[in-house]
């Protein structure tokens, strides 16, 4: 199978272009892009906050609330943004007492098209047999001018 970018199974996913350009200096494009996430995710989802951690390898988390983590994943200058239910030590003890798994996934269906809005430039549209994605660019992305 090919290979692709990573994202938490189950995950509300955002596709994005991290390099537009040649010379672009992509660890600055990505830099710039986690401040944009940070910055906006917070303003539309204010119970974020910022925490540094990772699922597995290639899943960074960037923000946190009492349900999901939010995060960015890169491959070959494709950048999945990522938000998904939580998956850590803490949650899942918390979830022992007080369900919160029901909550969490109301919750995320409730902000998943905000989500994909504020952040999608890029809408998978298949993959080849291979594990190949194809995307094409998101209404949202193009130009609606007159």
């Amino acid at each position: 199978m090919g290979r692709s970018v990573s994202y938490p199974t189950g995950s509300v996913v955002a596709f994005r272009l991290l390099d537009d350009g040649e010379d672009e200096d992509v660890d600055w494009a990505y830099e710039c892009l986690v401040d944009e996430i940070i910055d906006t995710a917070k303003v539309a989802f204010p119970s974020f906050e910022r925490i540094e951690g990772w699922r597995g390898r290639e899943d960074r988390i960037l923000l946190r609330n009492a349900f999901a983590d939010c995060g960015i994943s890169t491959y070959c200058g494709l950048a999945a943004i990522w938000l998904a239910e939580r998956d850590d030590a803490r949650y899942w003890e918390a979830d022992f007492y007080n369900p919160r798994t029901a909550r969490a996934r109301h919750w995320l269906g409730q902000v998943s098209g905000r989500f994909i809005d504020l952040f999608g430039e890029l809408r998978l549209v298949g993959r080849f047999s291979n594990g190949e994605a194809i995307f094409e660019r998101s209404r949202s992305a193009c130009d609606t001018g007159p």
